[in-house]
Order: structure tokens, then C-alpha cells, then sequence
């Protein structure tokens, strides 16, 4: 884990830590049931707004008892989204789900 973390941060000043954050953050909405088109315009967006903290919140985020492990709905998904109790989380996640699934960003 120390590796990755002095790896990251020596990519960090060329810029690849964005693009890896972007792919990691794009694979994990695509696990967690979105489609791949509203994986990638919600990663691009997330990533440019949010921590890795922030981020690493929302990677730690698992389906409750009772709970389909992968969520139906993008409504789903914003719903489980609010556990993490960080209103800049949400707000981000929803309006980046808004902005990609009617096709206003991409």
C-alpha cells in the first residue's frame, strides 16, 4: 500500500493520478450496476470534484441485508450514495447521474 501511495504521488505531477482515479472511479460505478456510458461521464465529473477521501468513501460503500448487491436504478445507486453522510458527496454523485443519464454531459 506505501508503494502505491509514493507511486501515486510521484505521478501525481505529470497528471496520471487523475486519469487512474478516473478509471478506478468509472470501474467501480460499472461493478456497481451503472451503464458504462453514465459510468464514464459520471467519472470524469466525480473525479474533477471530489477528494480521494471523498472517493474513498464512496468505494467502501456495500449493499445493506436485504439489499441487491448492485443497485437496479441510478435512483438506487444516489440512494445508497447518501450513507456516506457527506453532502458534497451527493450533491456531486446526483447532479453528475442527472447531467449523464439525460444526456446534458458526457
Amino acid at each position: 500500500m506505501r508503494g502505491v501511495l509514493c507511486a501515486a504521488a510521484l505521478l501525481g505531477a505529470s497528471g496520471c493520478v487523475e486519469t487512474v482515479a478516473e478509471d478506478r472511479v468509472e470501474s467501480a460505478l460499472v461493478e456497481a450496476g451503472l451503464s458504462s456510458a453514465n459510468a464514464a461521464c459520471m467519472a470524469g465529473r466525480m473525479v474533477d470534484r471530489l477528494t480521494i477521501a471523498q472517493l474513498r468513501k464512496l468505494e467502501r460503500l456495500e449493499a445493506r441485508p436485504g439489499e441487491r448487491e448492485r443497485p437496479a436504478t441510478i435512483g438506487e445507486f444516489v440512494e445508497r450514495v447518501r450513507r456516506v453522510g457527506d453532502s458534497e458527496v451527493i450533491a456531486v454523485t446526483a447532479s453528475s447521474a442527472a447531467l449523464c443519464t439525460t444526456g446534458l454531459a458526457h
